[in-house]
């Protein structure tokens, strides 16, 4: 008998709870629980931007519900010290950083710089999943500064791009300023997503503005950088294969509008960064792009990583099976495995970019 292509590829009424390649133990979870952004009426790919936006605010605060959940599940960081710093960004706004140290450190740590995902326009740095990582980050031996960005939508928007983009490059030039109060030995860009779309996109604004030597690393996940859903080419096959898996196009390309409302950028390598040349991306620091199974993004950051290899750049590629979008960040208390697997990855490029 033949065997079937993966995914919607092979059968398009696969749904991500169906599909053999995903972790039983969290396709029970969501079968359980089910997905309460499904519930959110979509207000269609032909909607304005005031609904886009209103769109943006229901999921957020539907998102939000689950926050008392994950609170309560918050494991004992009583050894790591957190506080806030407050710095003016670029464009004349206040923009809030969350700092997690270990608490007994001698000498400097490596320093994760983390945007949080959203898509550019939903959900914060406070938000309890999100603080979480930090507080591993931080647990496992590093200082981990989170950026809290001005979104395209939601509660702290709505400011489309660059403003988020203005908001991490202003807190990157803070953190790489204040290296030995901070006690840091190297900045590593990371983040999820929509946060590894600003990762990215940072990096490349400080490549343009001559001051790439603040950046010593850079740890995309499953990055949110391709912009065009509306019309998903072949090429990348993920968004076909695993379009609903999490995320589907059509939500995708509203969430692009909220981020850049007239299209006007959707190449513009800052707001998108799969449209970088690689002329753009040659003399970078050294790169991990980790991507997600059955994720619709999946292809998008396996072909900006083959980009940095042909810009002649140390880069590696990591794919996370039996997870979605974002699964290996998503689970620690049902799937710990691949939670603690890329928590020990993205430590040890740290300490490696030192």
């Amino acid at each position: 008998m033949q065997e079937l292509l993966p995914g919607r590829l092979g059968d398009p009424n696969m749904t991500l709870l169906t599909d053999p390649r995903m972790d039983p133990r969290v396709a029970q979870l969501l079968a359980v629980a089910g997905d309460l952004v499904d519930d959110i009426e979509s207000p269609g790919p032909d909607a304005g931007y005031e609904e886009i936006l209103a769109y943006c605010r229901e999921v957020e605060a539907t998102i939000a519900l689950q926050h008392p959940l994950a609170e309560a599940a918050m494991p004992d960081f009583s050894d790591v010290r957190q506080y806030q710093e407050t710095i003016q960004g670029i464009d004349g706004n206040d923009i809030t950083l969350y700092i997690h140290e270990p608490i007994n450190r001698e000498g400097p740590f490596p320093c994760v710089f983390h945007t949080h995902g959203g898509g550019m326009v939903i959900l914060t740095a406070k938000d309890p999943n999100f603080v979480r990582w930090r507080n591993a980050l931080s647990q496992s031996g590093l200082v981990a500064v989170g950026v809290e960005f001005r979104n395209g939508g939601g509660t702290l928007g709505d400011y489309p791009f660059p403003a988020g983009l203005n908001d991490c490059d202003s807190a990157l030039q803070w953190t790489n300023a204040q290296r030995e109060q901070l006690g840091i030995s190297a900045i590593v860009m990371s983040g999820e997503s929509g946060g590894g779309n600003l990762a990215l996109a940072t990096t490349l604004q400080a490549k343009r503005a001559g001051r790439i030597g603040s950046i010593q690393g850079v740890y995309a996940m499953c990055p949110y950088i391709f912009g065009a859903y509306a019309n998903p080419p072949g090429r990348l096959l993920s968004l076909q294969e695993n379009d609903g898996y999490t995320l589907d196009c059509a939500m995708m390309s509203m969430l692009a509008k909220a981020y850049d409302p007239d299209l006007a950028n959707a190449k513009n390598p800052l707001a998108w960064p799969y449209h970088a040349t690689v002329e753009e991306l040659a003399d970078l620091p050294p790169h991990i792009i980790s991507v997600n199974e059955l994720d619709p993004l999946r292809d998008e950051g396996l072909v900006f990583f083959r980009k940095l290899l042909a810009a002649g750049n140390s880069a590696t590629a990591r794919l996370v099976p039996a997870t979605n979008h974002a699964g290996d960040m998503g689970f620690p208390d049902v799937a710990p495995e691949p939670y603690h697997e890329t928590l020990r990855s993205l430590r040890n490029f740290a300490y490696a970019c030192a």
